[in-house]
C-alpha cells in the first residue's frame, strides 16, 4: 500500500507527464508540415522511386512465393541453375523497370495533390481525380509486385520454395512446407 509520500511522487509523475502526453496525441504531424511532400516523408519517397517493395507482396512473400530480389539474394544458398538465375533476373528487372515508373507516378500526383492545397486551388473535382490517380497507380504497383513472386514461384522446386522460408526466417524445424506442385 501506498504511503502519503510514495502517492505524492506517483502523483507529481502523472502530472508532469500529462502535457507531454497530451502533445503526442494532439499533435501527431508537427513537424511534418516542413516536408517538401506532406503525406510523404523522405524515406517513403525514396522507397517509390527506388522500387521498393514496402511490403506490398507481403501476401505473396509470407505464404511461400518468394520475391526475385531476395532469391538473388539467397541464389547460392538456394542452388539456383544457370536458368533459374537468369529467369530470376528477368522477372526482376522487369519488375523494378515497372515499380519504379509507378512509385515516380505516385510522387508526382502527391506533389500535385500537395500544391492544389498549399495554393488552396484544390476543388472536389481535381481533388477526386487525384486520389483516384494515387489510389488506381498504389493498386498497380502492388500487382507488379505480386505478379513477380508469382512469376518466381513458377520457376522454383518446392525444396527451393522451403529453403527460402528456412533462410528468410518464416520455417522453424518441424513445420510443414509449401505444397508446390510443379515438375522441374
Amino acid at each position: 500500500m501506498l504511503d502519503d509520500r510514495h502517492y505524492l511522487i506517483c502523483l507529481v509523475i502523472v502530472i508532469a507527464l500529462c502535457p507531454a502526453v497530451w502533445a503526442q496525441s494532439h499533435q501527431p504531424y508537427a513537424g511534418q508540415e516542413t516536408r517538401a511532400i506532406k503525406a510523404l516523408s523522405a524515406a517513403k519517397i525514396e522507397d517509390y522511386q527506388s522500387g521498393s517493395g514496402m511490403g506490398f507482396a507481403k501476401a505473396a512473400e509470407l505464404n511461400h512465393y518468394p520475391g526475385p530480389k531476395h532469391v538473388m539474394e539467397l541464389a547460392d544458398e538456394l542452388r539456383l541453375t544457370a536458368d533459374q538465375r537468369v529467369k530470376t533476373q528477368a522477372i526482376y528487372d522487369t519488375m523494378h523497370q515497372e515499380a519504379v515508373q509507378l512509385g515516380q507516378r505516385i510522387v508526382d500526383t502527391e506533389r500535385q495533390l500537395d500544391h492544389l492545397f498549399a495554393s488552396k486551388t484544390i476543388t472536389d473535382a481535381t481533388l477526386q481525380d487525384q486520389i483516384r490517380d494515387i489510389a488506381a497507380t498504389q493498386g498497380r504497383l502492388r500487382v507488379v509486385h505480386l505478379k513477380a513472386h508469382l512469376a518466381q514461384h513458377a520457376i522454383l522446386t518446392s525444396e527451393q520454395i522451403q529453403r527460402y522460408d528456412t533462410l528468410r526466417g518464416y520455417r522453424r524445424h518441424g513445420q510443414q512446407g509449401p505444397q508446390h506442385r510443379h515438375r522441374h
